[in-house]
């Protein structure tokens, strides 16, 4: 039985990259690619696939997708293929309703290994990654992170990243007011009053890279 699967990110070379690892490997077949997460879903309902390999930060914001996804269906079969390896973007990822979660910086067989773990039914979490990660720890900066909503992470991701307000907007298909909402909901959750604090808080969970780095 041939495993469908359907590859999601921003950038065509690296979906190229993907496709040939899977086709190449036996009883995988890429049936389909998107740039964004729309284009993602629409193009999951359209094939059907096995198992959506999905990066995160990409236009429409990759946890809103696999929380669209696990709406839509329970048993959705979402693997997560970031570059981010930290502890926050790793429980998001779950919380939104991934089964799998692998770093770019894992080894090319370790994703054909995924992919074929999420269609027998089971979970994967990159063998690099401390296992413990997939549990809350007690109330605490951490924890304030994950009280996000999928949405008001992808805004906090954003602005950290030095984002304006009006490029979030753009980026994730919302008016002004709204990102202007969820910026305010987002300082209230987290407990921070600018948008310098945000970004420090954000590199100190590894969910953007210090300046400089």
């Amino acid at each position: 039985m041939t495993i469908r699967v359907l590859i999601s990110d921003d950038h065509p070379v690296v979906r190229e990259g993907y496709r040939r690892l899977l086709d190449a490997a036996g009883g995988l077949h890429v049936v389909g690619e998107a740039g964004d997460a729309d284009a993602a879903e629409q193009a999951w309902a359209t094939l059907a696939p096995d198992v959506l390999v999905t990066d995160l930060a990409m236009p429409g914001g990759g946890l809103a997708l696999i929380a669209r996804l696990r709406q839509r269906r329970a048993d959705a079969a979402v693997l997560v293929f970031s570059m981010h390896d930290s502890e926050a973007m790793v429980r998001r990822a779950f919380e939104a309703g991934a089964r799998g979660y692998l770093t770019k910086a894992a080894a090319p067989e370790l994703l054909v290994d995924a992919v074929r773990a999420l269609h027998a039914g089971q979970s994967w979490l990159d063998p690099g990654l401390p296992p413990g990660w997939r549990r809350r720890d007690p109330l605490c900066e951490g924890e304030r992170l994950c009280s996000l909503s999928a949405r008001e992470f992808e805004v906090f991701r954003l602005l950290a990243a030095g984002s304006s307000a009006a490029e979030c907007a753009q980026a994730l298909g919302l008016s002004a007011k709204t990102v202007s909402n969820h910026q305010s909901a987002i300082k209230d959750k987290l407990g921070v009053a600018t948008t310098a604090a945000l970004a420090h808080l954000a590199w100190r969970h590894g969910v953007i890279a210090p300046a400089g780095a």
